[in-house]
């Protein structure tokens, strides 16, 4: 979750640029960098934290000739939010800009390195520029030096590349991460998203994945599979809001779309081949750990309470799961074997901050998992993992829980592999499951379409129960809690064994049941109590890969072989229906009433 922009023409490119990065910075805000030509010379720089302090760095700084640049916000994926990490990243003549992930961009770095080319930076993107310096001092061609850069490269990325050896030309490609060109009558430019180019350019050309080719003041060459491309302009229209929503109806909508996205960064560098590898730990980080507490608020209690099932069963290590404005205040008895891990999305949630507190004064080794760095909570704790799931504007949280629970179940993993209890098998069954997962989260257009013509048969009623076992009960406490944060309507989250420990007297025809129905784990169990809720009249929704004939809705899921890939499909189709039944009723999704992004008080 990054932003890109570029520029071709005779105006101030260096306020041109920083404009565009102010309405992309949306996408990413830990660092933005700015890259100029102008004849032959290369003005660059790059500034960390908001894009203000890149505008004051670069304020002297002014060009009125014709130059092409490159700018770049950043949302930390791969390295951590610094100058060094930050784009442009430069060669000996060149500089890039990348959003996406280069898959084996350890294979080229390595490979490079053994040639002699020193790196900078800990990103995948660096490789980037290097490659194509090595390739251009092959062919002398800048073109065919690009193209053979894009052979090389596996993954999604969208790039933007200047070199001193072709002053007039953005070299550009496209595949997974989003490119836009926009042109009027004497200037050319590239964006992440058509917000940027509102007022400045008339059309747009919205590049296609494998499209690649370079650009001019006066032409674009557009090439897919080495063939020339049409080049397709349409008209530009649209406001600022609207642009950055890319189209979508909210932006909770674009972000539950986007989870594919980045469970991908979330996962990249730290998901390998043969094991699990989380660089912000010391590889002594677990000596004398005999038990976890993890304590969160809302969302994140959830991924903490779903996670708890992996860490014992995976890891073979006690945990417990706390409430942090209810551990603040229960006088817990801690021990120093105890890691105390926190998760917040925003890294301010007052109660979690000062649970985290209470724990580093009694002297217990914390962690933090958390999505934005150098939050309060990241600085507090002794070590941070970052949830790499980009800015989150809804303030009902989808893709920070998804990463949440990704960061957590690679923990569980990484801990096994320290207490070598986990067999090689097990542990590349696990693997391949954690790099399926982007693909599950992909929405599909069929089941968000059944989402939305279902969701009108579920605005009235008194309450709706999600019900789920075992890793599935905390996820039907979130989708509960999604409903009712947007919708306004009465959900709760239970286990589904316990239905008949009194919640079953409330039901009738009109209490609707969500009901998450796994077939990797205890499907019997479950569908034997949705049975005894169906034979009281209760409205059943099943979401499941397998027909429930006495549901009354039936949503049909992909048949996965991990309990988790099912995890994360339901997650997404619990927060389509809170969405498409807070839509219907009118409701606004993003700025749900009473509710903060950040809650910063107890």
């Amino acid at each position: 979750m990054c932003g890109i922009v570029g520029y071709i023409g005779k105006n101030n490119s260096k306020d041109i640029l920083l404009d565009g990065l102010a309405e992309l910075e949306y996408r990413g805000y830990d660092s933005a960098g700015i890259a100029i030509l102008e004849t032959d010379n290369i003005f660059h720089s790059k500034a960390v934290g908001k894009l203000q302090n890149l505008k004051e760095k670069t304020k002297d700084f002014q060009i009125d000739a014709f130059s092409i640049g490159i700018g770049h916000t950043r949302w930390a994926t791969h390295g951590n939010p610094t100058e060094l990490n930050a784009h442009p990243h430069l060669g000996e003549f060149s500089y890039v800009v990348h959003n996406g992930i280069i898959e084996n961009y350890k294979e080229i770095k390595d490979s490079l390195i053994a040639e002699g080319v020193e790196f900078l930076s800990q990103t995948d993107t660096e490789v980037i520029v290097h490659l194509y310096e090595k390739n251009y001092k092959q062919s002398k061609d800048e073109f065919e030096a690009f193209k053979k850069t894009l052979d090389s490269l596996k993954g999604a990325y969208a790039i933007l590349l200047i070199t001193k050896t072709a002053q007039d030309k953005i070299f550009f490609a496209k595949n997974g991460s989003p490119m836009i060109i926009g042109t009027n009558s004497d200037e050319l430019f590239f964006a992440s998203s058509d917000a940027p180019l509102l007022g400045l350019a008339n059309e747009v050309v919205y590049l296609k994945d494998d499209e690649y080719g370079y650009a001019t003041q006066k032409e674009i060459k557009l090439f897919s599979n080495k063939t020339p491309m049409q080049i397709e302009k349409k008209p530009l229209v649209g406001d600022k809001i609207s642009a950055q929503k890319g189209g979508f109806r909210f932006f909770m909508e674009k972000e539950i779309y986007e989870q594919s996205e980045v469970l991908s960064d979330c996962i990249l560098g730290r998901a390998l081949d043969k094991k699990v590898d989380f660089e912000e730990l010391d590889e002594n980080f677990f000596d004398g750990i005999t038990h976890i507490k993890i304590c969160a608020c809302g969302t994140s209690y959830h991924s903490a309470l779903a996670t708890s099932y992996l860490f014992e069963r995976v890891a073979k290590i006690s945990t417990s799961v706390e409430i942090a404005s209810e551990f603040r205040y229960k006088e817990p008895l801690l021990n120093h074997e105890t890691l105390f891990i926190v998760i917040s999305q925003s890294g301010e949630t007052a109660d979690t901050l000062e649970a985290l507190k209470m724990a580093k004064n009694a002297g217990l080794k914390t962690l933090s998992i958390c999505n934005v760095d150098n939050s309060s909570i990241v600085r507090e704790a002794d070590t941070s993992l970052l949830a790499r799931a980009g800015i989150e504007k809804g303030v009902a949280s989808t893709k920070a829980f998804a990463t949440q629970v990704m960061v957590l179940w690679m923990l569980s993993l990484y801990i096994a592999e320290h207490k070598k209890i986990i067999s090689k098998d097990e542990l590349d069954s696990e693997l391949k499951a954690i790099k399926h997962i982007p693909k599950v989260c992909v929405v599909k257009d069929t089941i968000h379409q059944k989402i939305r013509r279902l969701s009108k048969r579920y605005l009235h009623g008194h309450g709706f129960f999600f019900i789920g076992r075992d890793l599935f009960f905390p996820l039907a406490l979130e989708g509960a809690l999604k409903l009712k944060e947007i919708s306004y309507l009465h959900a709760e989250g239970y286990p589904a064994g316990e239905m008949k420990h009194g919640p079953i007297a409330l039901a009738d025809a009109n209490l609707f049941t969500v009901a998450l129905m796994p077939k990797n784990l205890h499907y019997e169990k479950t569908k034997s109590n949705v049975e005894e809720l169906s034979a009281r009249d209760a409205t059943i929704l099943a979401i499941s890969p397998l027909e429930f004939d006495l549901s009354d809705d039936f949503i049909k899921t992909t048949i996965q072989e991990h309990p988790m890939e099912e995890f994360f499909e339901m997650m997404v189709i619990t927060q389509l229906l809170a969405l498409e039944i807070s839509i219907r009723l009118g409701n606004d999704v993003d700025m749900p009433r009473n509710l903060a992004k950040s809650v910063t008080v107890e």
